[in-house]
Formats: structure tokens, sequence, C-alpha cells
């Protein structure tokens, strides 16, 4: 954790970007008062649970005080600004690893400095891998614009849902003689001999436990081993299946007669064999005729072949097994849509998945397919940058990630479109990453278009998903972000991340 503010900035444009913003869910105001410690224990603790944040200290909030005159700076009351310091150390389980702080120098309009020289402290939380609680002070999750506190069941809901607890891992009741498959043969062969009866085979692998008294397989072997993993487990009320969609068009018609170009395809068994054969029917879908190459005919593809595997291996790979849902693979004119149930584990994000990789939610599920004869994944955690680098070669735009939080089931889908991007794209999508959100001026500068040309590609961005309106922004004040994002708020971020000079 980095405690000690980076040298302290002159940003006169963020100070009065601030005092303009209300609190929001990624963001909170605090004045330094005696009692701002324990509120801001909680805000800290509701970040980092929830997609993160920052906290600006020093600042009235909007209600109370309008302009300038929300300027109190940390001046107010140092000795509790020193008090919240140690504490960020001592007083969360586990500990928050995510906390940065920056200093931001301002004139101060309000409180006992009033017409001096001070500073504001943007104390930036990053979402968590894990959840976190405070001592003897309870588990929070944030809100729109404040913080609650989570029951226990909420907090488990949770780690699941961060991957801090993986439902591959635990027992289920299927008889053993169920995994007794040629799956099992090819992975024992592959992996080499092991000793002892089937059961004890799996235990000393880590792919069972006892209850009772009773060995009963962890839910990661019957999704390895078993023929048809997914019947078995329809039983817990979770799926493990996947379904291939082709579709007509662009989009899913909403009318009485689907779109579907021919009936959708379920895809069971094993997860090594369910791999492959999900590989190999969305391959062929997308073939668009043959081309000559050095050994013979080779199917030439629309889109890059280890990019599309790639999506398809993380999804069944990461998925949330609690959940009672398919994959989906879905197979448009313009794109190909991989959704898998459950959100992105740990602290990836969609605005951080291409700097970061994927993190394992099912590591018992990751390290054993690496046993099979052929394994479908290396465990490297280069996958999801391979995509990346993948359709970049290809001159196609990067994958699109989105989490799925309105849904019935939560679920995350990745996007591969078949659509070569203008140069302008790369640019764009740097300068959103770095601000937060771009208008049609920002594009006409740094694309150079002009007006008319830049509303269309903004426009055509907007219909391909690629980017959404910031909310709250008048039409002659349009802004735009990436899916996921949290709009303006992300440019505190950035003015966190150039000042970071110390490690997380």
């Amino acid at each position: 954790m980095n405690l000690t503010p980076a040298a302290a900035i002159d940003n006169a444009a963020l100070v009065q970007q601030l005092i303009t913003m209300s609190e929001s869910r990624h963001l909170e105001f605090k004045r330094v008062s005696g009692k701002m410690v324990g509120k801001a224990l909680e805000t800290v603790c509701a970040l980092a649970n929830t997609d993160g944040g920052t906290l600006v200290l020093g600042v009235a909030d909007l209600k109370e005080f309008k302009g300038d005159a929300r300027l109190f700076g940390v001046e107010e009351n140092p000795e509790a600004v020193d008090e919240l310091r140690r504490k960020l150390l001592t007083e969360f389980s586990p500990a928050i690893s995510t906390v940065r702080m920056v200093a931001v120098s301002c004139r101060l309009h309000n409180g006992p400095a009033k017409g001096q020289n001070g500073h504001l402290l943007l104390v930036h939380v990053g979402r968590s891998s894990h959840v976190h609680s405070i001592l003897n002070g309870g588990t929070f999750t944030r809100m729109e614009a404040g913080n609650r506190p989570m029951s226990a069941a909420e907090s488990t809901e949770l780690s699941y849902r961060r991957g801090a607890r993986s439902a591959s891992s635990e027992p289920v009741a299927v008889a053993l003689d169920r995994l007794q498959t040629t799956a099992w043969k090819r992975f024992a062969e592959a992996r080499g001999p092991l000793s002892g009866s089937f059961a004890d085979q799996l235990l000393r692998i880590g792919l069972a436990e006892e209850v009772d008294g009773v060995v009963q397989p962890r839910r990661a072997a019957v999704l390895l081993f078993a023929d048809e993993p997914g019947s078995l487990l329809a039983a817990f009320d979770s799926r493990a299946d996947v379904r291939v969609m082709v579709y007509d068009g662009k989009q899913v018609s909403s009318g009485a007669t689907p779109n579907l170009r021919k009936a959708a395809k379920t895809i069971r068994g094993p997860l090594i064999d369910q791999i492959d054969a999900a590989v190999r029917l969305v391959m062929d879908e997308l073939a668009q005729g043959l081309t000559l190459s050095n050994s013979g005919f080779k199917t030439l593809h629309a889109y890059p072949e280890r990019a599309v595997k790639e999506a398809i291996v993380n999804a069944v790979i990461h998925r949330d097994y609690r959940l009672n849902r398919d994959i989906f693979v879905r197979i448009f004119d313009d794109r190909v849509e991989v959704e898998s149930p459950g959100l992105l584990p740990g602290n990836i994000t969609p605005a951080n998945i291409a700097r970061s990789g994927s993190r394992a939610r099912n590591p018992l599920i990751a390290s054993n397919l690496r046993e099979f004869p052929v394994a479908p994944n290396i465990d490297a955690g280069e996958g999801v940058r391979m995509m990346f680098s993948e359709m970049a070669l290809a001159e196609l735009y990067p994958p699109q990630y989105k989490q799925n939080t309105e849904t019935a089931v939560e679920s995350v889908t990745v996007t591969l479109f078949n659509l070569k991007r203008p140069t302008a794209w790369d640019e764009v999508s740097d300068w959103i990453d770095r601000h937060g959100s771009i208008a049609n001026a920002d594009v006409v500068r740094i694309a150079g278009v002009d007006t008319l040309k830049a509303s269309k590609l903004l426009a055509a961005w907007r219909e391909q998903g690629l980017l959404m309106p910031v909310p709250g922004r008048a039409k002659r004040n349009m802004a735009y972000t990436k899916p996921n994002g949290a709009g303006v708020e992300l440019s505190l971020l950035s003015v966190l991340e150039d000042n970071n000079d110390g490690e997380d």
C-alpha cells in the first residue's frame, strides 16, 4: 500500500472538476472532521468490495456547499488524516493492498485555513481480489452514493463472485464410478501412473475429499471426467454445457420467429472434449472459402483462429460453475459473442483485462486440463493478451469485454468483431483509457478529422457497442466512454496513476 503521497501536483483543472461533481458509486467526498476516520474506513472497505473508486478528503459534500466553498483542505484536521493512514494498515481483514494516495494542491476557500494554499487528498481504492472487513466493524459494499453493511450470506456470495471461493473445488454427491471414463483413462495415462484405488487416486491429486467418511468427487472432477457433467450437475441446480447459435443478420430478432440460421447446437461432454468440439463447430461456421497453401487446401477464417479458441477456452475454464446457465456462443454476420456465466474474477475489469490478462477462478480445472495429452491451455495467464495481439495483427477491433450485471444470471461477454478498425480507434481508445471519456472535439483533434466525420465515427462506435454516452450529459456537451467504465470519474484515476511513485 502506498501511504506516502506522491509529490503534490498543482492541477487547477482537476480541482475545478471536483467541485462540480457529486457522490456516486465510484466517488465520495469528506471533510476531515474528527468523525471522518471511521466513515472513511467504511468507504475504503466498500469501494474495495465493489468496483473501486476514489475518496476525496478535504472537500465538503455538494449538498452542503457549492463551488469553491467546498474546498476545506486536509489542513482542517491533519491529525485525523494521520490516524486514517495508520488504520488503513491495521484495520482490515484481509489487508487491502490496492490503496494509493495523491495530494493535490489548491487554494482553500473555507475552514480554518481559508484563503491559504492547502491540499486535498485523493485516496484511490482499486477493486480487490478479496472480500474485506473492518476489524470489529463489519463488511461494507458500495451503493450508488453511499455505503451499507453486508450480511454474512452476502459476503459469502461476493467471495464466489470474486473468485476467492470456487464451486469447482467443492464436493458433490456424485458416484465415483461415473468418473471412470475414457476421459479419465486419457488423463491418467498422460499424467503418469497413480497407485491405490480410484478413490485414493482422486484424493491424492486433490480432486476428491472425504465427507462424513465417504469419498466424494469435487465438482472439478465431475467436469473433467464425467461423460455428461451437465446432466449430472443439473441435480445441483447448475449447468456445464455450451450452446452454439448462428443468426442471420447483426441482432437477435425480437419477433415470434427466431432469426436462427439453423437449429441451436448443444455441446456436452468432459471439458477437454467440450472445448475441442465447440472450437471445431464455431470455426467451421466461420469458414469463408478455401485458399491454396503449400500443404494443400486450407480453410480461411474471417477471425484469427487462436483468438476464437482462446475466447471459448477461457469461458469454459473460468466460468462460475455454481450458476444455472450454459455458455452461449452466438455467431452474427459481423461478430462472435462468447457469454460465460459469472463475472470477471478478482480485480480484473473490462477496462484492465488487456493489461492484466485472465485470473483463474477455477484453479483445479485449469491445472488439471494441462495434464491431458493435448492440453487446450498452458495456464500461464497470457491467453487474453494473445487474443488482443492476434486481433491487432489481423487489423480487427480488439476483443470487447462486457459484464452483464442486470440479467437474471450475471455473466461476461467477450465480443470479437469481424470489422477492420480505423486507425483513429487506437488513439480514441487510448484517450478514453487515460482520460475516462471523449467528446466530439477531442476526436477532431486527435484523429485529424472534421466535426461531421468525428460525429459519424462516434455514432458507429456507439452502434457497435464499443462506446456508450456518459450519463447525465446534455446533448450539446455529450461525451462517451467504454461500456462498464465510470465515465469522467476515470480522469481521477489517471491522475493517481501518473503520480504513483510507489508500489501498490
